[in-house]
């Protein structure tokens, strides 16, 4: 079971790494992750989206046991890091609100789709989709919303107008336009469908590069004690609690359960850097979260998939 796993994860890891050294010896100026990022997730995504949730029933995407497990398990890690902050950790309802995120954050995009499309092709590219679609649409705003509201300088008008940005970002509306032309029973002609496939093709690469290249730009210094705990519900908390809601509440079917829990054993998302360092709090310990978090997803991830028999 090693070889397959390690077949599997290590290109998947190369390419990130490739990244990476790309930026640190120069071959890409900083700055450059958010020119790769702006493609993968306003090209590249939305194509590889659009034409597959066109292909599906809008029944197979709205499975409502498969949501429950993966949003009860953000939702109670979520919580949990929430309060454990205002106890423990942060002073501002902002950086309360980030290092929940932070805890609970999947990068669902840069490293989660490509590894269920490698682990477990076409039928896992629906959860994995769907996936995303939750994390950014449904608990990003969360953040947004208690940032927002803990800013004196922010007005409710402001609130909207971010707001408005998140629903209105390119994967969403095309999940929203790939499942209408379902429901519809609509194709595209074969030029389109082809067009649409290209980009699809240069999703897996680009994002696991831009990944690199992001992290290249990170800073791993922070409050030790706190990062170390985030990393902790990152990585092993929020899976188990996933876990026991995939496979004893919920009682998925096994390949949905295995998606399900690999998603949340995801290391932290960069959209969590991205949203910190717009309200320029919680930048450093968050950066610190995703570069550990995702350095270390190589051994967890690995173990994971081994233990799922995937």
């Amino acid at each position: 079971m090693s070889g397959p796993i390690i077949s599997i994860i290590l290109p998947l890891f190369g390419i990130l790494i490739t990244g990476y050294l790309s930026a640190r010896f120069g071959i890409f100026k900083k700055g450059s992750s958010a020119i790769f990022s702006q493609f993968v997730f306003t090209v590249a995504l939305p194509a590889l989206a659009l034409l597959k949730l066109s292909e599906v029933t809008v029944s197979e995407f709205f499975d409502w046991p498969f949501f429950g497990s993966l949003g009860g398990g953000m939702l109670i890690t979520y919580g949990m890091a929430f309060l454990v902050a205002r106890k423990y950790f942060s002073d501002t309802w902002t950086e309360n609100g980030l290092h929940a995120l932070t805890a609970m954050y999947s990068s669902t995009g840069y490293i989660g789709l490509p590894l269920i499309l490698l682990v477990y092709g076409d039928p896992g590219l629906l959860p994995a989709i769907a996936g995303a679609v939750i994390t950014g649409a449904v608990f990003l705003p969360i953040a947004i919303i208690i940032a927002e509201l803990d800013s004196a300088k922010e007005s409710k008008n402001n609130l909207g107008l971010t707001l408005v940005k998140v629903f209105a970002s390119p994967v969403l509306l095309a999940t929203c336009i790939g499942l209408l032309m379902s429901a519809l029973n609509l194709a595209f002609p074969a030029p389109v469908k082809t067009t649409l496939a290209f980009f699809g093709d240069a999703y897996i690469p680009c994002a696991l590069f831009a990944a690199g290249l992001f992290i290249a730009e990170c800073s791993i210094k922070g409050v030790k004690l706190e990062i170390g705990w985030l990393v902790f519900l990152k990585l092993l908390a929020h899976p188990l609690i996933t876990w026991f809601l995939a496979f004893h509440i919920f009682e998925l079917n096994p390949m949905l359960a295995s998606i399900v829990v690999i998603q949340a054993a995801l290391p932290c998302g960069v959209p969590v850097f991205a949203l910190a360092q717009k309200h320029n709090v919680f930048v450093v310990r968050s950066s610190a979260v995703i570069v550990i978090s995702t350095a270390l997803s190589v051994v967890s991830l690995s173990v994971l998939l081994i233990l799922l028999n995937a």
